[in-house]
């Protein structure tokens, strides 16, 4: 079985036809789902989606760059909506300064309370970090030095020396279909570097379909696509690396069930 470790499902995109979407995942073997929260304020409806579904699990968090649309949240409305029985992580969170939406002077202290969330509520931190390298890797650094939190890299598109640090500081990395990409092959060697016990698969669905369905709409049936790569890529079975990812999942996602 198969984790998607982050996918959109309260977006548009699925709104006709989520039912369908699930099932042709479960069919390609992906047995659970983590839809993202990207905004506090519209927590309801992903909360809604995971309450719909036995398998499907959920974030509740500011995305960098929706930070201007909630510069002010205390730690405390983090908490507050993290204390309901689907949801296995706070975020996603983080740094973007490929977009110019809200400054990295507005996303770092939405970043850091949602930091604080994570380490007050033993939940994992969902992390963003585009074209934030440098800023990224101090700021976890800086905070594991006032306590321990859980985190997840998702999508991870960064360079290798944040990767480093993130594993260094205990975090797992989640690779998404732009591993599969021909032209991602530095990508490729840092997934080659990472411990076995903290690799993850995600889509990211609707965005950043793999191959052979690049361009096209994301959903979290083609999960299976970037695991078969990221198993070439390490060198196991593709059962392997479907049993690797799911127990590093299980064990990230504490509030998730065992299987």
């Amino acid at each position: 079985m198969l984790i998607d470790t982050h996918c959109h499902l309260d977006f548009p995109d699925f709104a006709e036809e989520r039912d369908a979407l699930v099932a042709r995942a479960a069919e390609a073997g992906v047995g659970r789902l983590v839809t993202i929260s990207t905004l506090i304020s519209k927590q309801a409806q992903v909360k809604a989606v995971a309450e719909a579904y036995e398998n499907i699990w959920c974030s509740v968090g500011t995305h960098p760059n929706h930070a201007a649309e909630e510069p002010d949240l205390p730690v405390e409305a983090y908490l507050e909506a993290a204390n309901h029985p689907r949801v296995v992580a706070i975020g996603e969170g983080g740094l973007d300064y490929h977009y110019d939406y809200a400054s990295p002077e507005i996303q770092k202290p939405v970043f850091r309370r949602q930091i604080e969330a994570a380490r007050l509520t033993g939940l994992p931190l969902v992390i963003h970090s585009r074209s934030a390298d440098d800023d990224m890797a101090a700021i976890l650094t800086e905070e594991m030095g006032k306590g321990a939190f859980t985190f997840i890299l998702h999508c991870f598109s960064s360079g290798p020396e944040l990767a480093r640090v993130g594993v260094d500081l205990g975090g797992y990395v989640s690779f998404s279909g732009i591993l599969t990409f021909p032209k991602s092959t530095e990508l490729r060697d840092i997934a080659a570097s990472i411990p076995r016990d903290r690799l993850l698969v995600e889509t990211d669905a609707p965005y950043l379909a793999p191959k052979p369905f690049r361009g096209k709409r994301n959903e979290p049936s083609y999960v299976a696509h970037t695991a078969a790569v990221l198993a070439q890529t390490i060198g196991v079975s593709e059962a392997e690396i479907a049993d690797m990812t799911t127990q590093n999942a299980l064990r990230c996602f504490s509030r998730m069930p065992a299987l």
